[in-house]
């Protein structure tokens, strides 16, 4: 078999590891159901023709377990098995012939609808006992959230199962087994393609263009010499969000900047590390944060410091997150067994890690030789939640996961840069929104804790906005009072009653 003999041979170690794990769902799939119960979608582009060879090698293995021989030879064996095409009078000519080629050279079972997808289905199941589908679904394609290797239809749909064989695989896993392979793959990607969707929103990836000041016309490097697989989709035409209408992207539905500025919006602020707890070291980031948080005129309400501990971290920002409008999560991100922040926040919504492409591709750059292995842990992210805010400043962008951001910092100096980020992102779609700023007065008292307290308490009945705050440096020194507040709550002047 030409497919396992060329994975087997290669060098990339997590090549091989997709592979066999690829394998080992077709398989169990062929055990579960009857060769006639399945079906392959196959629309002709790089993810499916990936599928289709994986296919082709699991039934084979699956059929013949002890027919290898060491060599690999005289290994052939057709992998008829029933495939759907869904055409469309959008669909590039190149797709079209490529599908209908592919079905001719491996016998595959090729029937063409020419109705949208669900019909199609419906279709295909009344007249035909499918019970399961394979799928080229990867984790990051927009249908992906939510599905595992083996995720039965969705609610409304007819009822299958989903068998997504490559679901974990990365841009560049599908063109490494493409490669290795050397299997036929569709034109298209030669000519600058890096995802093919409709000749309505699909152009070349200008990542990949040539520029030729002798001509006018445009040339395109092939799609495997993508040097970021994140931009993959860079050649799909991106359709209009809330932004470009106008709308305000921040946060709870708010669309008044002016409404936002009158009212307080508040935050908690969650460290995650038992040597804190321990007394070990000395936690800086949180004061520093909080007052980085009031001066862009949000309030602290909450602070905490938990236990390296998964089900310690859900349980603080399940509480968190819905008693308040942003939540700020640092400590315990990595790849260490004691960095459970991630996955404490993903319990805390109810949702399962999956592998992020996009941030893995990431990691991949930023680790370069240190990245080892078929699974980088740290690619591992809350699934269907997550958001990567990017900045050109920082080397991996920070995790956000509805109204909880998760800070990487370890050190004063980290946490400025992606506090500045984070700023900077707020001017355009971030997730925070900058208001009138707190400022604060003190002043200085030899009075009495006793003497003190009825003015104090007045001045606190007449201004509820205004935070006083009083302490004391020592049991004999003076008292020290505190007034935080933000300017336009002070619509009338402080009548400053006589302590002395």
């Amino acid at each position: 078999m030409e497919i396992d003999k060329a994975i087997s041979e290669s060098n990339d170690r997590r090549l091989k590891s997709k592979y066999n794990n690829a394998i080992y769902v077709i398989k169990r799939a062929f055990a579960l159901y009857a060769f006639e119960e399945v079906a392959f979608s196959f629309n002709g582009g790089k993810d499916s023709t990936v599928l289709l060879h994986l296919l082709r090698a699991g039934y084979f293995l699956h059929k013949k377990p002890n027919y290898l021989n060491e060599d690999h030879t005289n290994c052939e064996m057709k992998c008829p098995i029933r495939t759907i095409y869904f055409d469309s009078p959008s669909a590039f000519p190149e797709i079209n012939s490529f599908t209908c080629e592919t079905a001719a050279v491996y016998d595959l079972q090729l029937e063409i609808f020419r109705i949208d997808f669900k019909s199609g289905l419906e279709t295909l199941l009344r007249e035909k006992p499918i019970r399961a589908i394979f799928l080229g679904t990867r984790i990051g394609d927009p249908n992906a959230v939510g599905q595992e290797q083996f995720s039965p239809s969705s609610p409304g749909w007819p009822p299958f199962m989903r068998v997504n064989p490559i679901l974990d695989w990365s841009y560049r896993d599908v063109w490494a087994f493409l490669l290795a392979c050397k299997v036929r793959y569709c034109s298209l990607y030669d000519q600058g393609y890096t995802s093919v969707g409709s000749i309505y929103d699909t152009v070349p990836n200008a990542l990949l263009c040539i520029s030729d000041s002798s001509t006018s016309k445009e040339n395109f490097r092939p799609a495997y010499l993508l040097p970021d697989g994140r931009l993959e989709r860079a050649g799909r035409a991106k359709k209009c969000s809330r932004l470009d209408s106008g709308g305000d992207p921040l946060i709870n539905g708010l669309n008044n900047v002016d409404a936002c500025q009158s009212r307080t919006f508040t935050v908690s602020v969650i460290a995650v590390g038992d040597e804190i707890l321990f007394g070990t070291v000395e936690d800086e980031l949180g004061p520093s944060l909080c007052r980085k948080l009031c001066s862009i005129g949000w309030t602290v309400s909450h602070t905490a410091v938990v236990r390296n501990d998964i089900d310690s971290v859900a349980e603080e920002v399940e509480q968190r997150k819905s008693s308040n409008d942003m939540v700020f999560i640092y400590g315990g991100v990595g790849p260490l067994h004691s960095d459970v922040s991630v996955a404490g926040v993903a319990k805390a919504f109810g949702v399962r890690l999956a592998p992020d492409e996009e941030f893995e591709e990431y990691l991949r750059h930023l680790m370069s030789d240190q990245y080892t292995g078929d699974r980088n842990e740290m690619a591992q992210l809350p699934e269907g939640i997550t958001e990567l805010l990017h900045h050109e400043n920082l080397a991996v962008p920070l995790i956000k996961c509805q109204n909880v951001i998760i800070l990487s910092a370890t050190n004063i100096i980290e946490l400025d840069k992606q506090w500045d980020c984070l700023i900077e992102l707020t001017s355009s779609s971030g997730p925070l929104l900058s208001m009138a700023p707190f400022v604060s007065k003190s002043l200085t008292t030899s009075l009495s804790d006793v003497q003190t307290a009825q003015p104090l308490l007045k001045l606190s009945l007449e201004f509820p906005d205004l935070y006083i705050g009083c302490y004391r440096k020592s049991r004999v020194g003076p008292l020290v009072i505190n007034f935080v507040g933000k300017v336009y709550n002070l619509t009338r002047p402080i009548t400053w009653t006589k302590l002395e």
